[in-house]
């Protein structure tokens, strides 16, 4: 497989070192010209000093022929335009951005990046998972943008425990996935009733979200 990596950072280094090792075909952009002196001399002549966000120097790199487009800057304004160009003047297949404010996910979902990673989202996401849950935890964003997985922590003062899921009213273009209870799921039916301890996984829109907070965690 053959890769392009915009961003010599410490992300980019260590993204470009490990795909070598694993044997794949590697180029990476780099636009500072000493950063990119420095890469050099650790992986070998793989390196383009030049601003990975232009065409030419993409061309330079071999973009035509890339399998993949992973851009891993610090800045998520060029990260997006890497991705924009690679995918619009040289037909990448996949490109790939690192997001740093996740705000900006749907964004870069909207213009046609194939995959995000936010490496806020997922030390945020580690740390949810280490305090009592009093919010939605959000597990993950489905492919297209738009939908994400929420897990919520049913407690014995939560405004639905004790009703049945059929008598809440869920926001429109929410669905419940599941109901773990215990070790064991529990099949997210009509009947299925609510109880303390229950943790609920459910898919559901950036705009229901707070709606769905509301019914299942209480003002």
């Amino acid at each position: 497989m053959y890769v392009v990596v915009i961003g010599g950072g410490n992300v980019g280094f260590y993204l470009t070192r490990e795909l070598l090792q694993a044997g794949h075909e590697v180029v990476m952009i780099e636009k500072n010209a000493s950063r990119a002196r420095q890469i050099a001399d650790e992986l070998g002549s793989i390196v383009v000093p030049n601003d990975g966000c232009e065409g030419r120097y993409q061309e330079m790199a071999g973009m035509g022929r890339a399998d993949v487009v992973a851009a891993v800057t610090g800045d998520d304004e060029d990260n997006l335009v890497a991705c924009q160009v690679a995918k619009m003047h040289f037909n990448v297949p996949r490109a790939i951005a690192r997001v740093n404010n996740p705000k900006n996910e749907a964004l870069f979902r909207q213009l046609a990046i194939d995959d995000t990673v936010s490496p806020t989202r997922t030390i945020l996401g580690v740390i949810e998972h280490e305090i009592p849950m009093h919010d939605l935890l959000h597990l993950a964003e489905l492919e297209g943008g738009g939908l994400e997985i929420v897990e919520a922590q049913i407690t014995a003062d939560s405004p639905v425990v004790g009703r049945e899921l059929r008598d809440i009213p869920l926001p429109d273009g929410t669905s419940v996935a599941v109901i773990l209870r215990g070790s064991r799921a529990v099949p997210a039916r009509p009947e299925t009733r609510l109880t303390d301890g229950d943790r609920m996984l459910a898919i559901t829109s950036a705009d229901g979200e707070p709606e769905l907070r509301r019914l299942l965690i209480g003002d």
